[in-house]
């Protein structure tokens, strides 16, 4: 069991999204716990994230890591579910860059960092409409929804999904984080956020923080 697990950490540790795949399927097949599947996997992304917080890995290594690790829950998340079972986290993000936004970089960054620290996260992608977030949240039912927005003509849809959530009535259910490059302090506060950070390892940060407050569900 343990070789096959060592076999998933180097296939992501190596960048190597297929293997990673591949090799958490089998694991899986054979009767491996999920979870530990899970663990294994969670191990090697926060290696890399400590080496790129450390400057010894830079932002390909992270993004190369994300992706494997992507592929190897993908198998992972479906054998949990078919078993009824849920992995212990810090708790549930759901992120996505905003609407007219496709920048992808900062957002991959931030949900490989979260991930590296024991969060669930569901990332949406990019250019995500405010009723996808609304739905995302329904579907998913996180802790905290963090928006990017890197342009200035598309921070504003970060106000919109905001003010979605408060016409819904669920605004008070849950946490929205918010950052990228044309997002603010003053900015955040001005839209009702609950939180912003600059940077990947900041969110991480904010995340945690947030999460400490008890959140609001």
């Amino acid at each position: 069991m343990n070789e096959i697990l060592d076999k998933l950490k180097k296939a992501i540790l190596e960048y190597d999204a297929k293997g990673a795949g591949n090799i958490a399927a089998e694991a899986i097949k054979e009767g491996v716990d999920a979870v530990q599947v899970a663990d294994a996997a969670v191990e090697a992304i926060r290696q890399i994230g400590d080496g790129y917080g450390k400057g010894e890995l830079w932002l390909p290594d992270l993004i190369g890591g994300a992706n494997a690790m992507k592929s190897a829950m993908s198998f992972i998340e479906d054998a949990l579910k078919k078993k009824g079972r849920k992995r212990q986290t810090l708790g549930r993000i759901v992120i996505g860059t905003v609407y007219g936004d496709i920048h992808d970089i900062g957002k991959t960054m931030v949900s490989s960092l979260a991930e590296a620290e024991g969060f669930e996260v569901i990332d949406l992608g990019v250019s995500i409409e405010a009723k996808t977030f609304l739905e995302a949240f329904r579907e998913h039912e996180p802790n905290i929804v963090a928006l990017s927005a890197l342009m200035t003509t598309t921070a504003s849809e970060q106000r919109k999904v905001i003010e979605m959530f408060k016409e819904q009535g669920i605004r008070e259910k849950v946490m929205v984080a918010v950052g990228g490059g044309a997002v603010t302090e003053e900015f955040a506060r001005s839209i009702g956020a609950d939180g912003y950070a600059p940077t990947a390892p900041l969110a991480v940060n904010l995340f945690k923080k947030l999460m400490g407050k008890g959140g609001k569900k």
